[in-house]
């Protein structure tokens, strides 16, 4: 569905690349996880993806067209829902009335359905809601858009510990096989039982880019008080439960993914998870 080729881009010409030699690949069916560190690129890369940034060479491909060209049939087909963004002071229905001629998968119905989970309604006046109200009423027009791709970024930032947990519902009951959504967020606990697939970068390069079911074939996380098993492990990071730990899964333990113990890896030993997944360079 989408690919990444090669893509270097910096904000100004002379300036240290953002994103160099850039590569990645996200097929349908999954919701993506994308992790890094602060400046690492991730919202750089959303819009790269969207064409809303020009890169300084290599291309995005969504569907084999370069996104780039901003072509209605591909614009039509994605969504970008940003970390920050104005919405107009109109109701609702005059906002739909502008916007939806330009998504034909467009589903009033979906929105209505999208609104519940956040206990709002059609009747709304946009300019009216707070920061966190507008944020799940533009998730909720983005996602009732029905386009194949939808990204997001830092999605629940703003949002209250029941907007977080109906973000869950909202994003787990309506993924589709014929859908990506990739979400970029530092809000891992806010994600993780929500996601299909792990892509953790580091500027330029691609740490790790697997499905969740392979990543807890092969790593096994627990939390433990045993010094021998904390000695042994590939990792651990101290928790109020107890050590959270990451081993091998050489005896096919099944075990809930840790997020965050597995960023904490990708951060601090990025060879290990590239010799568990077979990554032999790089760049992926």
């Amino acid at each position: 569905m989408l690919k990444v080729e090669n893509l270097t881009f910096s904000y100004r010409r002379k300036a240290r690349p953002v994103l160099s030699d850039f590569s990645l690949e996200v097929e349908a069916g999954g919701v993506y996880g994308l992790l890094g560190r602060n400046g690492a690129g991730k919202s750089t890369l959303l819009y790269l993806i969207a064409g809303a940034l020009t890169p300084k060479s290599g291309q995005v491909l969504f569907r084999d067209v370069n996104t780039r060209r901003r072509l209605p049939e591909t614009l039509s087909d994605m969504f970008i829902v940003p970390e920050e963004f104005t919405l107009p002071r109109i109701p609702l229905k005059d906002y739909l009335k502008a916007n939806t001629v330009f998504y034909p998968r467009f589903s009033h119905e979906d929105l209505r359905r999208h609104l519940e989970i956040f206990d709002m309604d059609m009747d709304l006046n946009l300019g009216a809601l707070s920061m966190g109200q507008k944020k799940k009423a533009f998730m909720s027009f983005a996602l009732a858009c029905n386009t194949s791709l939808l990204l997001m970024d830092e999605p629940t930032n703003g949002l209250d510990i029941p907007g977080k947990s109906a973000f869950r519902r909202f994003i787990a009951q309506n993924m589709t096989d014929e859908r990506a959504i990739i979400i970029s967020t530092h809000q891992v606990r806010d994600i993780d039982r929500l996601l299909d697939h792990v892509i953790i970068m580091d500027h330029s390069n691609v740490l790790l880019n697997e499905r969740v079911d392979r990543i807890t074939d092969r790593l096994k996380f627990f939390v433990t008080d045993s010094r021998e098993v904390i000695d042994s492990a590939l990792y651990s990071q101290p928790s109020l439960e107890g050590t959270s730990v990451i081993l091998p899964n050489s005896d096919e333990t099944e075990t809930e993914l840790n997020l965050e113990t597995l960023f904490e890896l990708s951060m601090a030993k990025p060879a290990v998870l590239k010799d568990m997944f077979n990554r032999n360079t790089d760049k992926q």
